[in-house]
């Protein structure tokens, strides 16, 4: 089985309240669904991948629910992907948090501890510095402000286009042919956070 032409598909591995992700991109005007079958991927216009909590266990239920294997197949063919917090560190190879546990692998990089100059987690508003031009910050301005809640970043990378200042620079989002991804909730982050997912299914409509 596989959903509607233009489905926007969140995927429901049972970690976290996903309904907020779901509820967020509906809004901005998709046809948003929550999917647990594998099988329901396919055919989706966008996927979407949130993530809270550790990545241990939401890699480890990922390649459970055989929703991994799916979301690696969906990238595999093109398909526009966006990952949220821990689903954006779900996209690298590894965490520290998780010493042995394998990533997805999409990104290269090791996702590592917040410094430990800063207050850890960082649960706050903070300004992004884009670091080049991309489709996912298209028509947010200069410096928009986003909210963050993570104790763990991707490191600095090419596909990195955006970071924010917390004990340095850190990985806040990044741009890929397909995959996009953001370390802050933009379903938490007001009309900009809003304005984000409106490119992400802008892009998968396209």
């Amino acid at each position: 089985m596989s959903v509607p032409p233009g489905t926007v598909v969140v995927l429901d591995y049972g970690i976290g309240n996903l309904r907020s992700a779901e509820r967020a991109l509906s809004h901005v005007g998709a046809a948003a669904r929550l999917v647990t079958d594998p099988a329901d991927v396919e055919g989706a216009a966008g996927v979407v991948l949130p993530g809270v909590g550790a990545f241990g266990p939401c890699a480890v239920a990922l390649e459970r629910t055989g929703l991994g294997a799916a979301a690696l197949r969906a990238i595999d063919v093109g398909v526009p992907f966006l990952g949220i917090c821990v689903g954006f560190q779900l996209l690298y190879e590894g965490s520290e948090e998780a010493p042995g546990q394998a990533g997805l692998g999409v990104l290269a990089g090791t996702v590592r501890r917040l410094p430990s100059s800063v207050k850890v987690p960082q649960m706050q508003w903070n300004e992004l510095e884009p670091v080049r031009p991309s489709g996912l910050l298209s028509g947010l301005g200069e410096k928009p402000w986003v909210y963050f809640v993570h104790s763990y970043a991707p490191e600095v990378g090419q596909e990195t286009v955006a970071t924010c200042d917390y004990g340095g620079a850190v990985a806040a989002a990044a741009e890929t042919d397909v995959v996009w991804g953001t370390q802050f909730h933009p379903e938490k982050s007001g009309d900009r956070g809003l304005a984000i997912l409106a490119n992400f299914v802008a892009r998968a409509a396209a």
